[in-house]
């Protein structure tokens, strides 16, 4: 059987480095989203908020640096092998979705013991970035495993699978925050579900690009729970994300100062949801890239926060 190594997933970049690298590569990079970045960016920036929000107060070190590379670096190898594991799952269902049906499992271009292979390499790497962290913040990491390995099966049990999304993808704010401070507070606590309210929010958004497919092959999601009520919903959840994110600023003690660029941010997020058009699947797929703006202009209210300490202004 002749196979086409040069498939490309619908939603991926119309043009990457993925299509320039040699053509017997292209199925493993597709199949951990090298085409698709935005995944490694909503992975790593829950990482960076942490590290931030534990510095307010204490202010940026340069170990810090060395802290956010690591996140960074990570947030690449387990988004991989994350998606890597999930088509595994997935790849009959993939197969009869229009959107997912050219991915390398479900087109054969891989094959499922290659793709093991791959996952166990791309989990090697987590594992050596993992190992470089305190001990407290490893045990935190591990404990993520579980979450990961549920995650595929969500969808098939439950209308909420994009909540259990949020509590995997946002894991890295107790891992950075422990890894910097070494202990657990409550306003990373209270960062840590403001981000799975967000991730309700724009996997939903996401989600409406898949909805009639979805109903065909029986998958639940919010989407197809909320129907027409979704945009309320995302507002709503975009609300109380905004509010949380509000109280573990308030349990940092950070300067008033910061009010300025998390005023900004809060404009940017709800945005969104003013320009939410769930029949419009190209700017469902656009407002859900955007978050990687939005979670870098909550990064920045940190950081800026993390800046401002010992300094009377």
């Amino acid at each position: 059987m002749q196979l086409n190594f040069d498939r490309r997933v619908a939603d991926s970049l119309p043009t990457s480095w993925v299509d320039r690298a040699p053509l017997a590569l292209r199925p493993y990079l597709r199949l951990a989203r090298y085409d698709r970045p935005i995944g490694f960016w909503l992975l790593a920036l829950p990482c960076w908020m942490g590290l931030m929000l534990a510095r307010i107060g204490d202010g940026i070190a340069g170990y810090d640096i060395w802290l956010a590379v690591l996140f960074g670096i990570g947030a690449v190898a387990m988004r991989g092998a994350g998606c890597t594991y999930n088509d595994i799952i997935d790849r009959d269902l993939d197969a009869r979705v229009a959107r997912t049906a050219d991915r390398p499992l479900a087109a054969g271009t891989v094959s499922l013991k290659q793709a093991w292979a791959f996952l166990g390499g791309q989990a090697l790497v987590g594992l050596i970035v993992l190992v470089q962290l305190p001990l407290i913040a490893i045990l935190v990491g591990l404990a993520s495993l579980l979450l990961v390995a549920a995650y595929p099966f969500m969808k098939r049990i439950t209308w909420w699978p994009q909540a259990w999304l949020g509590l995997t993808f946002n894991w890295g704010v107790p891992v950075a925050y422990t890894a910097a401070t070494g202990r657990i507070d409550p306003a990373m606590l209270v960062l840590y579900v403001a981000c799975v309210f967000w991730t309700l929010g724009y996997d939903t958004i996401y989600a409406h690009q898949d909805s009639e497919d979805d109903a065909l092959v029986g998958v639940k999601s919010t989407a197809r729970l909320f129907g027409e009520s979704s945009q309320y919903w995302v507002a709503g959840f975009y609300g109380t994300h905004a509010i949380l994110v509000a109280l573990a600023i308030w349990l940092s003690q950070a300067s008033p100062w910061i009010v300025i660029p998390f005023t900004l941010y809060t404009a940017h997020l709800f945005n969104q949801v003013r320009r939410l058009d769930i029949e419009d699947g190209g700017r469902c797929l656009a407002l859900f890239k955007a978050n990687r703006t939005t979670g870098l202009m909550l990064v920045a209210t940190f950081a800026t926060g993390a800046l401002l300490t010992g300094l009377a202004i």
